[in-house]
């Protein structure tokens, strides 16, 4: 399997000139398990570890290599073993932060071209679950098909209000109804997976990722565990993200269910899933307008006008003080960082004298 149909395509090859090493040999990282990596040369999958140099070097977690980005490596034991020495520059990256109290990056997946998202059709569909994996797609550069999955489980009412609620969210992109257990419309999604392209599966626990996934293989290649039936929730099927080469030369990342999806430094992609509320944000008075009271905020006008909707004039305020929060909350953690580094080369420098 040579690189290109593992997504190295001109893109890739102009970057690497800009790599330390531009003639090193180059691998895609398929899987990360905490501090072990596994990666792909177009020949075989072969354990690695990030070199010293490379770890003591970054200056944040989202500088590490995540699933579906590319690196540079040096082989040994017989090519059975490669340490990761530099990561190449990304064409998209999918973040959130992280989960809990700790205010920092998440990589869930580098160099996707699609992620579908996967919402299910019983009582765990979520509009603002779904805008905030839309948030997180449009920000990483990233293309969004909506999947809606379990369509057996769900009538013609609920799909008729799970197609009306997502329209009125003014949500616009490409979108598939499928059942993975009775293998309906699982087809018009693999018609969309072009070879050499690379997806990644995006959704909360018990929407039926893993389930999909095996669908798409052909095989049960990956476990699976029934949704709990007092709440509709699943549990954490997929441990780590994965990526698999399927049989027509698409590539998949499967990732974890996400339970918590909290957004850090995301106005782009908040600007880009709520454009017609980051427009009338543009013709306010005032450049600083909190848009929520002052005279001549275009914004407030159109809620009580009707062309925006109250729900989606909520969310998209919510969304950016959460982002803009979780940013500066950021911006003062790597400050105190820096300063307590630079503090700690001062002593060892007067332990020497």
């Amino acid at each position: 399997m040579a690189l290109e149909r593992l997504g190295f395509d001109d893109w890739f090859i102009q970057k690497s000139a800009e790599l330390k090493n531009p003639d090193g040999n180059h691998a895609r990282v398929t899987a990360v398990d905490r501090d072990s990596y596994l990666i792909h040369n177009g020949t075989a999958e072969i354990r690695a570890e990030l070199a010293g140099n490379l770890l003591y070097n970054i200056e944040s977690s989202i500088d590490l290599p995540g699933v579906g980005d590319w690196v540079n490596v040096q082989y040994y034991d017989g090519e059975n073993f490669a340490i990761i020495h530099e990561v190449f520059p990304r064409k998209s990256l999918l973040r959130r932060k992280t989960s809990g109290r700790s205010v920092d990056y998440q990589v869930i997946a580098a160099n996707v071209d699609t992620a579908c998202i996967l919402q299910s059709c019983d009582a765990n569909f979520n509009i603002h679950r779904l805008e905030r994996y839309l948030v997180m797609a449009v920000d990483g550069r990233v293309r969004p098909v909506l999947v809606f999955t379990k369509k057996d489980l769900a009538g013609r009412e609920d799909l008729a209000r799970i197609e009306s609620d997502v329209r009125k969210a003014g949500i616009e992109y490409p979108s598939l109804f499928i059942s993975s257990r009775l293998d309906d419309g699982v087809d018009a999604l693999k018609s969309i997976m072009a070879p050499g392209n690379t997806f990644c599966l995006l959704g909360s626990s018990g929407v039926g990722k893993t389930t999909l996934l095996n669908r798409l293989i052909g095989h049960n290649a990956f476990d699976t565990q029934e949704v709990r039936e007092f709440d509709g929730k699943g549990r954490h099927t997929t441990t780590r993200r994965q990526l698999t080469v399927l049989d027509w030369g698409a590539m998949l990342i499967d990732t974890p269910g996400m339970r918590e999806l909290g957004t850090i430094g995301m106005g782009d992609g908040i600007d880009g899933s709520f454009a017609e509320a980051a427009d009338l944000a543009g013709e306010c008075r005032f450049a600083d307008c909190s848009h929520t009271k002052e005279d001549g905020c275009a914004l407030l006008a159109a809620l009580e006008d009707g062309r925006l909707s109250r729900e989606r004039y909520e969310s998209y305020l919510n969304l950016k003080a959460e982002s803009d929060f979780h940013e500066m909350s950021y911006a003062e953690k790597r400050k105190k960082d820096k300063d307590f580094g630079k503090y700690i080369k001062t002593v060892k420098k007067q332990l020497r004298k």
